[in-house]
């Protein structure tokens, strides 16, 4: 197909989620109507276009509140990031201090139970070994925390990945919803649409089809006809063809596309 719907675009692309450093969703707003349609030629595809005009005369989908809970619960999402590698290498670092100072009080054990036995003076190996033994107690306390904090890492790392999947889901039903949307909206201005095309410069009624994705006319007759159809508060700016294509017409540019202002970039004409 040539028309309007098969443009492939990057504006035209389902929308995205970045997840922020907190952890949190940064979930991509819908764009205004005049993001959509003040300049052409856009790269949105037709239902696209149509959906944006339809919003810009207030209309609503049947999902609208269904996605705004679905964007809210996105957006509440938080995953704060877990350190697994820190917390193991935690637990190695207090087990190997917690072994070494255990070898080192067998050691002074060994030697106060020697000099006993020769009845040798024993007092300054006693009190290294109480000291030893104290760095012991602490350093398997240390060791038990360590131990614990690992636990609640992997505690949190398992509902993270659970946070994900379930936000990975809400992403789908986003989509849907949005897809949903447009096509909604489209539909329900597209015998309007048609309408218009019958004043836009190339537009054709006969190319309209039934609905937006048997559209197979001019591109550009059909993203005039959506700013026709639109209320846009904002200047629409037309370029190279749709610049051309209006410039050449018999009406203004603003009584053709009602729009209060228009302004033509690389063609002859008018506001």
């Amino acid at each position: 197909m040539t028309g309007a719907e098969s443009k492939p675009s990057g504006s035209d692309r389902e929308e995205h989620e970045d997840e922020r450093e907190d952890g949190t969703v940064a979930v991509e707003e819908r764009p205004e109507p005049s993001a959509v349609l003040g300049r052409l030629p856009t790269d949105a595809g037709l239902r696209r276009q149509l959906a944006a005009a339809a919003r810009s005369r207030g209309r609503t989908a049947s999902v609208a509140a269904e996605i705004a809970e679905i964007e809210a619960e996105l957006a509440a999402i938080e995953i704060e990031p877990v350190d697994l590698t820190a917390a193991r290498r935690r637990v190695a670092e207090t087990t190997g201090e917690t072994e070494r100072l255990k070898e080192r009080v067998a050691a002074l054990r060994g030697d106060a139970r020697a000099r006993r036995a020769v009845d040798a003076e024993a007092d300054e190996t006693l009190g290294d070994l109480e000291e030893a033994a104290a760095e012991l107690s602490a350093a398997q306390t240390e060791a038990i925390a360590a131990e614990q904090a690992l636990e609640r890492a992997r505690a949190e790392a398992a509902r993270n990945r659970d946070e994900r999947r379930r936000r990975l889901r809400l992403r789908d039903r986003l989509r849907n919803r949005r897809r949903t949307a447009r096509r909604e909206l489209a539909e329900a201005i597209y015998p309007a649409f048609r309408r218009a095309l019958a004043v836009v410069p190339g537009g054709d009624p006969s190319a309209a089809g039934a609905e937006p994705s048997g559209y197979d006319g001019d591109p550009i007759a059909a993203s005039l006809a959506a700013v026709r159809l639109a209320a846009l508060d904002g200047v629409v700016e037309l370029r190279g063809d749709a610049a051309r294509a209006v410039a050449a017409s018999e009406r203004s540019a603003r009584s053709l596309l009602r729009a209060r202002d228009v302004r033509l970039r690389g063609a002859s004409g008018g506001r």
